[in-house]
Order: structure tokens, then sequence, then C-alpha cells
């Protein structure tokens, strides 16, 4: 069954990713959990709140928030407070924290690499193009479900 293949996939897909970045996790103390919030933060520079983290990443709030606070503490992270709503707090990377996720982006290519090994540049174009149609269909089957 397709959808069975899937969801084995998206399971040992993330566990192959995760230990791919056992030993950069590793040299600098964190969990991947940390990791992702460090990453999404580097891949994604205009989402920068814990909510952000939070909604497109899929982490819980608590463990965001425990991520963050381990972050900021080891210097990973600084936290701002917006100029116009004192609720909001925006998360940047330090230096520090720019270097390890900048190690992890480069693990994140490399697994992409892997995953489309094998493929030429039509290849890449057509799975480009039908995961366009893809994600496009999934919005608008999410925006459907949510009116």
């Amino acid at each position: 069954m397709p959808a069975t293949r899937l969801l084995l996939f998206f399971k040992d897909f993330t566990q192959y990713y995760d230990r791919r970045f056992l030993p950069l996790t590793a040299e600098y103390g964190l969990s991947m959990r940390e990791m992702h919030v460090l990453l999404f933060l580097a891949n994604h520079p205009c989402y920068d709140t814990a909510r952000d983290i939070c909604e497109y990443r899929g982490i819980s709030k608590s463990q965001v928030s425990q991520a963050v606070d381990f972050l900021s503490e080891i210097g990973f992270l600084t936290r701002e407070t917006d100029s116009e709503d004192r609720r909001v707090i925006h998360l940047h990377l330090t230096h520090a924290g720019r270097t390890v996720a900048e190690k992890g982006q480069v693990i994140q290519c490399e697994c992409m690499s892997e995953l489309l090994s094998g493929m030429d540049d039509e290849q890449l174009l057509q799975i480009k193009a039908l995961w366009e149609i893809i994600l496009s269909n999934g919005e608008r089957l999410a925006k459907e479900a949510g009116e």
C-alpha cells in the first residue's frame, strides 16, 4: 500500500536524518530538538518566535520553551522583545549559534542529496514540479477542512 510505504518512509528517514546529526549534537551537547530549533531559525529567518517554531515545526510549546531556554543559556540564542507588542519575543542566533546551525545545514543538504541520488536533472525538475502540486493540494485541502 502506498500510504503505508509513505508512513514507513517518514519514520525511517527521520531515524536516518537524526542519526546523521549525532556527531554534531554530541560535539555541542545538544538534543535533536535543540538542533531543530537552531535549524528552523537559520532556515526561516522571517519566522523568529517560539510560536512560529511550534506552529511550523510542530514542536510542543513546552519543548520549544525548554530548548530556547537552554540555547539561550549556552549563548546560541538571544531574545529580543518586539517594539510594538511586548508580549512577542523574537529569537536570534548568536555567532556561536549560527556556526552550529551552518554545520547542521550542511548535514541537511547532504541528506537531501543522498535522498535524491541517482536522479538526473530532468527527474529532479519533475519531482520538484510534482511536489509543488502535492503541496498546493495539501494547502487547499487543509484550508477547506478549516472552513
